[in-house]
């Protein structure tokens, strides 16, 4: 079963060309806008009885939102928490990837410092992978967590 996955910075290389129309927004409302339309996306897929997997850093409150959106399709919503337990190799891999978002630029390791100061930590059920394990020992745990939450 293929499953598509909606990534908040293909979205944001997608708002990049209407950007001085959207010069106007502080970051809190452009990051709101940002969130809107990813949460459309998977509105949709959820209302044609489809799955979808939301890339997104779960920010206050988005948590209730995504939520909600599913209990009103009576979707299931699985959280999976990325990691990567060694920040060297973490680096490395930021720095010496080409994600290629048309319209959008690469991130930086200033980035993810970033991000890890202004994201509060997660305080919902989730699972965490770690990225410094086997792929398919992570999706062999991501399989066995949504079997088991299936009811």
């Amino acid at each position: 079963m293929s499953v598509p996955a909606f990534a908040g910075d293909w979205l944001m290389g997608g708002l990049k060309p209407a950007h001085s129309a959207l010069a106007t927004l502080d970051d809190s409302e452009y990051g709101a806008a940002w969130f809107g339309l990813l949460r459309t996306l998977v509105t949709r897929q959820l209302m044609l009885e489809q799955s979808a997997i939301a890339d997104d850093v779960i920010g206050e409150g988005q948590d209730v939102l995504w939520r909600e959106t599913a209990e009103q399709f009576s979707a299931r919503l699985y959280v999976i928490e990325c990691i990567c337990s060694d920040e060297t190799v973490h680096r490395a891999r930021v720095e010496g990837r080409t994600r290629g978002i048309p319209g959008w630029h690469e991130i930086g390791w200033d980035h993810v410092e970033r991000m890890r100061a202004e994201a509060a930590p997660l305080a919902i059920e989730r699972l965490t992978v770690d990225a410094m394990e086997p792929v398919e020992d992570n999706v062999g745990r991501v399989l066995g967590y949504i079997a088991a939450r299936r009811g």
